[in-house]
């Protein structure tokens, strides 16, 4: 039998103790190749002193530097962030900041790989190590990384460089995998693998129950949209739609699961438009606990501009809740028939008559969930085991 592969998982996007519900999408796909590969992770996170003057930056100091997080051993080294000049340093204080731990790790126990979620800032950081250290290093494009990032000056070449130095490189949808073939990437080194869905947790619940157990009205139409409140999520978009609809629909209601910076303003547009009845931001919640949300729904909204491969999507059809999305990266690969639901311009226009008319529709909403329900973690887990195989065999040759 071959010996077990050792990993290193290097991210900031892994989630901690004080922001346990950060990167779950990375923990879930470890979780499934923990039976192959021995891993444990380094997640940087920015330097920040211990005053409370702003709950996100704080939650960094907060972060524990060493701690033990779902069953993985996890350093959080702090790389230092220079307000005032952007992103262009963040990759190498983040390799600078990293070393001595990462340094520590391979003395004490020895890994094959390092397996880097995010292009750039991570992947830049991953690539210095991996040539210092003598690793080969396997990158992961997850959406803003590749859709955003590349198109700041001082950031482009370091992206292009990633790209170029990275062993294997991995995209969540086909777009990405375009958009990195247009930065210079060699075709033949991008895998195109989207991220996955526990079917476990998230399965068609009772819609009566899910209502009850929720303490939602079981007589008015729920619209759901789930994600980080920011404006790339276009909740704003969603809650102008809902303006528009209550015309046609004086009883339609709109629920945003999550939380974020831009919750004050969605808020106040909720009051300046006469919506209280209307829209409901409930906060953030575990993965055990959206799959309640989603089978009390009709219907699933994701009004992003920009994306990888959006979790939330898979997450809602797999409980056999249609959906309403923009085309933006990989939506546009999961949502692939109009069974499944529809795709829209990103505005409230479009979204008030998609809504209005996907109400109207009677969905198999069985077919829904068993297409959303193929795309297993499992599967995710053994194409990225492939990747790892055929990355080691390939510089230990």
């Amino acid at each position: 039998m071959n010996p077990q592969l050792r990993a290193l998982i290097y991210t900031t996007l892994f989630p901690n103790s004080t922001q346990p519900l950060h990167g779950t999408f990375i923990l879930e796909r470890m979780r499934h190749l923990l039976p192959f590969v021995d891993m444990s992770v380094v997640a940087p996170v920015p330097y920040f002193p211990r005053i409370k003057v702003n709950q996100r930056w704080f939650n960094f100091a907060e972060a524990p530097h060493v701690e033990r997080f779902a069953g993985f051993e996890v350093d959080h080294p702090r790389y230092l962030v220079i307000p005032g000049i952007g992103m262009t340093t963040h990759g190498f204080s983040m390799f600078a900041g990293s070393l001595p731990q990462v340094w520590r790790r391979l003395r004490a126990a020895d890994v094959d790989l390092i397996d880097a979620h995010y292009i750039y800032p991570d992947g830049l950081a991953a690539v210095m190590l991996g040539a210092l250290l003598k690793k080969p290093v396997v990158v992961s494009a997850r959406g803003s990384d590749i859709n955003l990032f590349p198109k700041f000056a001082a950031i482009r070449p370091m992206v292009r460089q990633v790209l170029k130095r990275a062993d294997a490189v991995i995209a969540v949808s086909r777009p990405l995998k375009n958009a990195m073939i247009e930065l210079g990437c060699s075709p033949e080194k991008i895998t195109v693998i989207p991220n996955g869905v526990d079917p476990v947790k998230f399965s068609r619940k009772p819609w009566t129950e899910a209502r009850q157990k929720l303490g939602l009205p079981e007589d008015r139409p729920i619209v759901l949209s789930v994600g980080h409140l920011n404006e790339n999520k276009g909740f704003q978009i969603l809650i102008e739609a809902v303006a528009l609809l209550r015309r046609l629909r004086p009883d339609v209601m709109l629920v945003i699961v999550g939380e974020g910076a831009l919750r004050p303003r969605l808020e106040g547009q909720v009051r300046r438009l006469g919506l209280q009845s209307h829209v409901a931001l409930v906060g953030a919640r575990s993965s055990e606990q959206l799959a309640t949300w989603y089978s009390a729904a009709d219907l699933f909204c994701l009004a992003s501009e920009r994306e990888g491969c959006p979790n939330v999507l898979l997450e809602a059809i797999a409980c056999g809740c249609p959906a309403i999305a923009t085309r933006a990266g990989g939506t546009v690969e999961i949502i692939e028939t109009p069974s499944l639901g529809t795709l829209v311009e990103r505005t409230p226009k479009a979204f008030e008559s998609a809504i209005d008319e996907a109400l109207r529709r009677q969905w198999d909403r069985t077919e829904i969930a068993a297409h959303g329900q193929s795309y297993r973690w499992d599967k995710v887990a053994n194409s990225i085991l492939n990747i790892y195989t055929h990355v080691v065999a390939n510089h230990q040759n």
